[in-house]
């Protein structure tokens, strides 16, 4: 038998032709968790602590005045007051749509502050009037 022959007979054997491909392996370094989303995901340099943020950008950000009241603060003292509120004026105050006011109202005021909310129609108008008559805890 000469080579070429004996070639041809290993390349079609059924045993050549089954072999798989060793698989490659895939190292991690230490302590990596694995794949990161893209949110959580940083850049290498940024790992690496080489970018450093501007000091622009830091004070870019939108800083509270911590003397200025919240809006809880600002919306109880308008429920307070003696006229009461609506809705739509508790969402002009605090910039929040409806269904976060009223979740304010149920589980802050009511819930955890204790406070007593009566709710109440007002007239013709159709919008129903907010009033903090007095606290639960007093009662």
């Amino acid at each position: 038998m000469n080579a070429k022959t004996s070639n041809q007979k290993t390349k079609n054997s059924p045993r050549v032709a089954n072999r798989a491909a060793p698989a490659k392996r895939i190292v991690r370094k230490p302590g990596s968790a694995g794949p990161v989303s893209g949110k959580a995901r940083k850049s290498a340099a940024t790992r690496r602590g080489k970018v450093t943020p501007s000091p622009a950008a830091a004070t870019s950000q939108v800083q509270s005045d911590p003397a200025a009241p919240s809006k809880q603060a600002r919306l109880i003292a308008m429920l307070e007051a003696t006229p009461g509120a609506t809705l739509s004026q508790m969402m002009a105050l605090t910039g929040w749509q409806a269904h976060t006011v009223r979740g304010m109202i149920s589980g802050a005021l009511r819930k955890k502050l204790g406070l007593n909310v009566t709710c109440v129609p007002a007239g013709d108008s159709g919008a129903r009037v907010y009033r903090i008559v007095g606290t639960a805890a007093a009662a």
